[in-house]
């Protein structure tokens, strides 16, 4: 769609607007992006953007992450309807309960979660620093939330801690089986298998390497394999291709699409710029609450 992508280019100059783009975004929306990455590398960006205007093609926790990190500035959603399973499987009255029956432990919280929960939280992590974070925080003891397959991952890696796993999970990563990736290695047998550590405990026990988005594409890049089955969101497996030319990916189930990722396309894209909505807003009552858990995880 050439003629709507250089609509979108003029608005976004006249706008003063930078589009973020998650992975598992379409492909036309990675393209028209101007910074494409997993939710660490988003945060980072948002972080420390300059534009005035932010449109983020995510679903709401990302964008409202950026709000967080930029409060003067206008942080725009090109569907408002895209948000997050797994995020709103825990909620503040929830968290309190957890809170107090593990009333020593640091709420150590996945970044694939609200600000409301973010600001009764002490640190939040992302798939690819949660093992650090972790180890370096002082208490002995976490409540991880929500998404217990990446607490547990990071359970195994600091076994010197007590950790209490909240009951929260990706549907999309359920979509993986121990039993799908034996058949595909029977299919591929050269091939490494690559996780993200939101799926079943038994499929990161089948993989080569567990890793986050951006690290799948370190892991990839620098192995010797040319072939790699990729156990996550199927929009990865295009900034794949595209940023380690000459190797194959393999879907670790064609199924596994996020259907709240899928929301946003280019016409979307356009109409958010052209009527400047839907705009992202967080409540100042917590707002810097909220803010100091995302700090806390960059400065580590």
């Amino acid at each position: 769609m050439p003629d709507l992508a250089a609509k979108i280019n003029d608005l976004r100059r006249r706008r003063d607007a930078v589009i973020l783009s998650h992975n598992y975004q379409l492909p036309e929306i990675q393209d028209i992006a101007d910074h494409v990455g997993d939710s660490l590398e988003l945060a980072r960006v948002s972080s420390r953007v300059s534009h005035r205007v932010i449109v983020f093609c995510g679903v709401h926790f990302m964008a409202e992450t950026a709000k967080l990190f930029n409060p003067e500035k206008t942080v725009l959603m090109p569907d408002r309807h895209a948000g997050c399973p797994m995020a709103n499987m825990i909620y503040p009255e929830k968290l309190q309960q957890e809170m107090k029956l593990h009333p020593q432990a640091a709420v150590v919280t996945y970044i694939n979660s609200t600000a409301e929960i973010k600001a009764q939280s002490d640190i939040c992590c992302t798939s690819a620093n949660g093992v650090k974070i972790a180890g370096r925080i002082p208490e002995k003891e976490i409540l991880f939330i929500p998404d217990k397959y990446l607490g547990s991952f990071v359970q195994r890696r600091v076994p010197d801690k007590t950790f209490h796993l909240y009951d929260g999970y990706c549907p999309t990563h359920m979509l993986f089986s121990a039993e799908g990736i034996r058949q595909l290695k029977e299919k591929y047998p050269a091939a490494q298998v690559l996780v993200h550590p939101e799926c079943r405990v038994e499929v990161q026990d089948s993989a080569d390497a567990i890793c986050s988005t951006s690290q799948m594409i370190d892991f990839s890049r620098q192995s010797p394999a040319s072939q790699f089955i990729i156990c996550t969101e199927i929009g990865m497996l295009y900034r794949l291709k595209k940023e380690v030319p000459g190797k194959e990916f393999i879907p670790g189930n064609p199924h596994a699409l996020c259907p709240n990722m899928k929301l946003t396309t280019l016409e979307k894209v356009f109409w958010t710029l052209e009527d400047m909505k839907y705009e992202v807003v967080v409540d100042p009552a917590f707002r810097d609450r909220a803010l100091l858990p995302l700090r806390r995880m960059l400065e580590i």
